[in-house]
């Protein structure tokens, strides 16, 4: 009878409020409540989410172990930034969850281009073997992206590499992406729970991923995990690398820090955790990482990975933590999943991550 009441009282007031305003009024509320509602908004207003729906696979053929490859036309968009063809995975697993996992192998800049020219076959290995059944993602359902864009997921562009006057660099990191995630949703269209998973190159892709993840899935839980790309780079190297590869829609105009003075992602990663409240993040990677702290040097990067850490963890305690390790080792998920540290492993921290468990806190060592 109460529950009556108090449903009554609000139906009154909601109605008597209508009442009150035009229709107009009525109506700019409604799409201010459904855009608050909507994690990365201006971003899909950017055309981050242009190519969603566009591409579909020219074929797709079993593999062998349950997985499924799907290849893509070279003349419908996703390639290679070589304009090799490009194509990628899916795995049905057992339960109901899923995991996405991106690929890494390196980037191409203006000035030297150290990327992978073709993509890397499903390697069962690390978080996604599908016999651990220790892992915490034992049994989910596997999309898995091959990484050979050169432009870390993001590009949406093509550049003259040797000046001769023709195009021989292709970013297509955001068709790649968009065409793939199509696949996913597809294939495996109510999760549970999704995990984002990459490494290196694939590290920094989670946070490429994720908008459009939200925008095909926008009420599920998120667990993002980026090992050992954690976007620490020199002053305004980002900002070059975006132009070089048209990337700007990734970064909402609003805002100014997304891409630091600093040259580091930090201020992007705040922005995510806040317009995402349904997101959870973690950061993986050694102190001195032999491949990310190229540009800065050992000890630069060590202190500006462990301020950006701290700072998220402040800033979102419940749905951020990181595990930094000492030495310079370049990823974990894949190659060293039991990797230990302290009293656990890597592994078992994700799983207190995935499992939302009280036990799941940052760790430097």
């Amino acid at each position: 009878m109460i529950d009556l009441k108090m449903n009554l009282t609000v139906s009154v007031i909601v109605l008597l409020f209508t009442m009150s305003c035009s229709d107009d009024d009525v109506t700019d509320l409604f799409i201010e409540d459904q855009e608050m509602g909507m994690p990365f908004q201006e971003l899909y207003d950017q055309g981050l989410d242009q190519y969603l729906g566009t591409i579909s696979p020219v074929a797709a053929e079993a593999v062998g172990g349950g997985v499924t490859e799907h290849i893509f036309s070279m003349d419908d968009g996703p390639v290679c930034f070589t304009g090799n063809q490009f194509s990628m995975f899916t795995r049905d697993g057992s339960n109901n969850n899923l995991l996405i996992f991106l690929q890494g192998g390196g980037f191409c800049s203006p000035f030297s281009c150290e990327a992978v020219e073709q993509g890397i076959p499903l390697i069962p290995f690390g978080i996604l073997s599908p016999q651990d059944s220790q892992s915490p993602t034992f049994g989910y359902n596997l999309g898995y992206l091959p990484y050979c864009d050169g432009s870390l997921w993001m590009g949406d562009g093509t550049a003259d590499s040797d000046g001769d006057g023709v195009n021989d660099r292709f970013f297509r990191g955001l068709q790649n992406l968009s065409a793939s995630l199509d696949v996913v949703s597809k294939a495996y269209p109510a999760p549970d729970k999704i995990v984002i998973a990459g490494n290196s190159a694939g590290g920094t892709g989670v946070h490429a991923a994720l908008p459009l993840v939200r925008k095909l899935y926008p009420d599920v839980k998120i667990y993002a995990i980026n090992d050992s790309g954690v976007g620490i780079l020199s002053p305004g190297g980002f900002d070059m690398l975006s132009d070089y590869w048209n990337a700007e829609a990734f970064f909402p105009s609003s805002c100014s820090d997304c891409i630091g003075s600093d040259g580091n992602l930090t201020g992007y990663h705040q922005y995510q955790l806040t317009e995402d409240e349904n997101l959870v993040m973690a950061y993986i990677s050694s102190k001195q990482d032999s491949v990310t702290s190229a540009s800065l040097g050992g000890s630069v990067f060590e202190m500006e990975l462990i301020e950006a850490a701290t700072e998220l963890n402040a800033a979102f305690p419940e749905r951020f933590q990181s595990l930094i390790v000492n030495g310079d080792a370049h990823t974990f998920i894949i190659r060293t999943f039991d990797y230990q540290v302290s009293d656990f492993t890597i592994k078992q921290w994700l799983s207190d991550m995935i499992s939302d468990s009280g036990d799941w806190h940052a760790y430097t060592e």
